[in-house]
Formats: C-alpha cells, sequence, structure tokens
C-alpha cells in the first residue's frame, strides 16, 4: 500500500481546501459552513516528486452520543487507523482553541507521527503573532501554510520526509469520459471498414467498471454502498441528505475491478436553493458523466416518482447503463403489483431504453444483493457489446425491404451502408442519400430493430446518420 496521509482538525479550518490543493484537482466540496465534509474521502496527491494517499476527514467534535457530529466523529477515528501519518490542521487567524487542545491531547497517545499545520497564515504579521501560541500544543513546530494559495507545501514536504518509505508508485486510475464526439465525417471513405473487428483495447479491459450509486435523498444509496463493501464505510442513519461529497471506493466482485461511487441525493432543481446542495448535486451530476454503469435507487414505498425519473432520463442521455434497485422491498406487501406498476411507469417514462433491468432488494439486510451485481455485469457487457458489420448491413437491408424509408420529391431516400462505430454504449453510423430527410419515427424504427434484432435491451443506442460528400457539388 502507498504511503497514506490523514488531513483532520476541528470544522472549518481547511482540510478540503489542503485535500484540493494537494489532489491537485477540486475533488472535495469546500464551502465557508461549518461541517460540510461528513464522510473521508480518499484520493492520490502528491508534494513535488513525493506521490501518496491523502484522506480528507469530517471536522472532529468533542461528542460521544448518537448525533449526527458524535458519528461523523467515528468516521473520523477509523480513517486515522488507515493513515500513516496524521495531518493536524488548525486555523492561525483564531488561534489555538479549547477544542484544538482537546484532540492534540488525543492525537499524542496515537501511535503515528502526527504533523502540525497552521493554515490561513496569509500574513506574515499573522504568523508571527499566532503560531507561537501553536507550540503549546505540543505536536512540535507547527507548519505555517495557506492552503487556498499553496503556501508551505515546501515546509510540508520537508516535514514528511523522515516518515516515507520506499513502495512501487500505485498507476492513478484517470477519471475521465469514454464517449467520443457524435461526429462521424472522419470516416468518410472508410465506410466498408469493419468497426467491430478491431480487436478490444487489454489495457481498458482491465481498467475497474465505474459504478455511480445516485437517487433521490434518503432512498438508501449510502445503505447500499456500505453494504456492497462490506463495511460501514459511509455514514448512514434516518436523517436526509447526510451525503453531500461523491465518494469512491476500490473493490473486487467475482474477480472484476469495480470503482463504486456514493452520490448525494438529487431533489428537483426548484427545490434545490441551497448553495451548498447545489455544490453537492453537481458532484453527483459528475459522478454520472465518469460513471459506466448507473444504479439508480428507488425507495420502494414511493416508487419511481417524476424526479427518479428525471435522474434515470438524464443517466440515458449520457449514454450510461441503468440499473433500477428498488430497496426496502421486505417493507412491501403487495408485491407482484408494485413491480408491474414500477415497470409500467418505465416503459413510459424511459421510453427511450426498452426493458431496463430492475432489480428488488433490501440493502439494510443484504437480500438480493447478489442478483444485483448480476445485472449490473450482465449491462455492463451489453454496453460494451459490439455488432459485425456484415450483419449489419444485411440486417439493414431486410429492415428497408420490411419498411422503405419515406420518399423525398417523388424520390426513395436510399440507406446505404450502417455500421457500428463505437460501444460504451453502442453507437452506429448510417450512410443515407438525404439523412435530413429521414424522419424520426423511422430512426426509432431501425433503433428499436437493432435493439431486438441483436439483443440489445436496457443500454442507450445513438444512431448517427450522414451521407457520403458529393464531389460535384461545388
Amino acid at each position: 500500500m502507498p504511503f497514506t496521509l490523514a488531513i483532520c482538525g476541528r470544522p472549518n479550518v481547511g482540510k478540503s481546501t489542503l485535500f484540493n490543493r494537494l489532489a491537485g484537482k477540486k475533488l472535495a466540496i469546500v464551502h465557508d459552513q461549518p461541517g460540510v465534509t461528513r464522510d473521508w474521502r480518499e484520493a492520490d496527491g502528491g508534494i513535488a516528486d513525493k506521490t501518496f494517499k491523502i484522506i480528507d476527514t469530517a471536522g472532529l467534535e468533542d461528542i460521544l452520543d448518537q448525533s449526527l457530529e458524535a458519528r461523523m466523529r467515528g468516521k473520523t477515528e477509523d480513517a486515522l487507523e488507515k493513515a500513516d501519518a496524521i495531518l493536524f490542521v488548525i486555523d492561525a487567524r483564531e488561534g489555538v482553541t479549547t477544542l484544538d487542545k482537546h484532540f492534540a491531547k488525543w492525537l499524542r497517545k496515537q501511535d503515528k507521527p502526527v504533523i502540525l499545520a497552521a493554515n490561513k497564515c496569509e500574513s506574515d504579521k499573522l504568523i508571527e503573532a499566532e503560531l507561537a501560541d501553536a507550540y503549546r500544543l505540543g505536536l512540535g513546530a507547527p507548519i505555517p501554510m495557506s492552503a487556498e494559495h499553496g503556501q508551505g507545501l515546501g515546509l510540508l514536504y520537508d516535514a514528511l520526509e523522515p516518515h516515507w518509505y520506499e513502495d512501487e508508485e500505485e498507476e492513478v486510475l484517470e477519471e475521465r469520459d469514454d464517449d467520443l464526439p457524435d461526429d462521424i465525417d472522419h470516416l468518410e471513405g472508410n465506410e466498408d471498414f469493419d468497426f467491430a473487428a478491431l480487436p478490444v483495447d487489454e489495457e481498458e479491459a482491465k481498467k475497474p467498471i465505474k459504478i455511480a450509486i445516485v437517487g433521490r435523498p434518503n432512498a438508501g444509496k449510502s445503505t447500499l454502498f456500505n453494504a456492497l463493501i462490506g463495511e460501514e464505510r459511509m455514514l448512514t442513519g434516518p436523517e436526509a441528505g447526510i451525503t453531500r461529497d461523491a465518494i469512491t471506493e476500490n473493490l473486487n466482485i467475482e474477480g472484476r475491478d469495480i470503482r463504486l461511487v456514493d452520490t448525494a441525493g438529487m431533489r428537483k432543481r426548484a427545490k434545490v436553493v441551497d448553495n451548498l446542495e447545489k455544490m453537492s448535486v453537481d458532484e453527483s451530476l459528475r459522478a454520472i458523466r465518469l460513471a459506466q454503469i448507473v444504479v439508480l435507487m428507488v425507495d420502494a414505498q414511493t416508487p419511481l416518482e417524476r424526479q427518479d425519473l428525471s435522474i434515470g432520463q438524464m443517466v440515458t442521455r449520457e449514454g450510461r447503463g441503468l440499473v433500477v434497485a428498488v430497496n426496502k422491498w421486505d417493507l412491501i406487501e403487495d408485491k407482484a403489483e408494485l413491480l408491474d406498476e414500477i415497470k409500467y411507469r418505465l416503459a413510459k417514462g424511459l421510453s427511450q431504453v426498452e426493458n431496463v433491468r430492475v432489480v428488488t432488494l433490501s440493502a439494510l439486510t443484504g437480500k438480493n444483493l447478489n442478483r444485483l451485481i448480476e445485472n449490473i455485469f450482465l449491462t455492463y457487457d451489453l454496453w460494451n457489446k459490439r455488432v459485425p458489420t456484415g450483419k449489419m448491413n444485411r440486417w439493414l437491408a431486410g429492415m428497408e425491404q420490411s419498411h422503405p424509408a419515406p420518399m423525398v420529391n417523388g424520390r426513395s431516400n436510399r440507406l446505404r451502408y450502417i455500421t457500428q462505430i463505437k460501444a460504451r454504449p453502442p453507437t452506429f453510423a448510417l450512410w443515407a442519400a438525404r439523412p435530413d430527410d429521414l424522419p424520426e419515427n423511422y430512426k426509432r424504427y431501425l433503433v428499436n430493430g437493432i435493439r431486438k434484432t441483436f439483443d440489445l435491451p436496457s443500454v442507450p443506442i445513438r444512431l448517427l446518420v450522414r451521407t457520403s460528400k458529393n464531389p460535384y457539388k461545388n
């Protein structure tokens, strides 16, 4: 395992800002409101030539009851156990507080190196006036830093240097969108090339399957996340909207590597007025764009409301594979009737993706989790499916013979050629005599035919229509 540094401290001292600075990108939500971070999150980071794991934790509170703040503290303590070193952050502008002293005393008892960082030291006068008091915490000389402006990273590097250990550096998995631009003009002159015959990219095949769990607040997303990874990683409870950041965990299920992401609940856009909630929703939307398969978590007691369908439509527009997980199924009496109602609403509300896979489960008890995993893998394999060009064109000839494209000004709109130009999701290029005059209902006829003939249910299908360039046009 690589060297791991956990960042901790009381609320609103700049831990998430420092986390983003070390990660080199804005991963954690940063806001002036105290207590924004609730679940600890992990990322790859580094300073100069050193790379390491960093953990951002929730603000430490001196509360030991069953409240949300106490549960947050428990998760922070779990995160610190995973670290090789702890970076304790204080706010230099406010000086050393009673809470800082309390947790400094607690950290001194930990059997791990602790480094003291005084954040928000943008002013030299501030450094001279406030840092002297930090020595009383008993954690050695404080490092003056400004996470916002990137100051003090060299001093942090020097403080960490005695604690490094040699380890083979892990490859950083890049978060990127698998989509290619919806543009096939570059294929001109290559219409006869069989893109489906291209060999599978072995490097791409080795990468983890990226799965995002999304849905409305309090649908049980974090409970499902914990159940899948086999530990109480995420905060859960009766309070709606506990999760704020999109939290990622890597795991292996049935020999397949997975990158699993838990997201904040998404309410109707009109109800999201708080700036912090907007930032959380933006994180959830980003998780959908970066995912390959999206699990839409639905509460069986209030199933498939308009917001659920809106999220599902968003997922399919992004070209992601969709699996609907109906949670709290053990609380439902008339299961058959409700399941029929859910499938009917999906057929009406997500008509662009037929036969979306639906799994009924209980995230709390773990019932039917194996079925969920099975359906995720099936959907992922369909999302990656390729159809040979020869089969596609024999199918196209049959479709055109059964139902020719509507004529344009008394002349036939001949369909010349079709090929699959990419998977993830399955995307097909169709060359027609007059592409602009091909009606939408005829395109749907072709897409539905592709689905049925080549067994592509439950995943988005894209059909791009073009025509060969006319050398005599000008």
